[in-house]
């Protein structure tokens, strides 16, 4: 799925992802011959626990070591 598309199924904006994909949290993948990344459904389950650790409590240095 597109970023876009995992943005939207994870209830995220595009430029959280990009966050989490620099502090570590999130595996960027990688980038094909047609220029377009392809996001894994595993990566919205793993965007939503993000957010409700959070949500929670935990700050995104705390998350990255359940993680």
């Amino acid at each position: 799925m597109s970023i876009g598309k995992l943005a939207a199924a994870a209830g995220v904006n595009i430029e959280t992802i990009r966050y989490y994909q620099r502090r570590g949290l999130l595996d960027e993948p990688p980038k094909p011959l047609s220029g377009y990344r392809h996001y894994l459904p595993e990566q919205v389950k793993r965007l939503r626990f993000i957010k409700r650790a959070q949500a929670l409590g935990f700050t995104l240095d705390e998350v990255g070591i359940l993680l």
